[in-house]
């Protein structure tokens, strides 16, 4: 199934951002602007593994937190970033933070204790080794990043 995405080339929401934008700029937007953008995400499988590739450029492998518990696998990342400058007398400060979190249930065929992760040209790769089925194992590990 294909989907078709096209652009008028005229908004007007954006004509009204547009115009906006100084007040939003000079007094703040009260949060009305902030972007929550979450990272795409593949996956795939192998008779091995399952393989989840999130896109994440920009990042460092200490900006996520990988972690499991039971069967359900968490991804989270937290960046904040401080510019200054400095003009005459003022000093203007500007702050960016971003963050998100996005859980993956997974099937009981998944070895918990030997899931792996892996950050590398933006990518997060984290591989989940397949086993044959058996018993429950509920407990909770943190992931560490290579």
């Amino acid at each position: 199934m294909a989907t078709n995405v096209s652009n008028a080339g005229f908004s007007t929401p954006a004509l009204f951002n547009d115009f906006f934008r100084p007040w939003s700029e000079w007094f703040g937007d009260g949060g009305h602007n902030t972007r929550s953008d979450m990272p795409a995400v593949n996956v795939s499988e192998t008779d091995k593994e399952y393989r989840l590739s999130l896109a994440a450029p920009g990042l460092s492998k200490e900006d996520f937190q990988v972690n499991v518990e039971g069967k359900l696998l968490t991804i989270r990342s937290e960046k904040e970033e401080r510019h200054a400058e400095e003009k005459e007398r003022y000093t203007r400060k500007e702050y960016s933070f971003s963050s998100f979190s996005r859980s993956f249930s997974f099937p009981e065929d998944v070895q918990a204790d030997k899931i792996s992760a892996v950050y590398k040209d933006g990518i997060l790769r984290v591989e989940l080794p397949r086993k044959a089925l058996a018993g429950p194992g509920n407990g909770a590990k943190k992931i560490s990043i290579q």
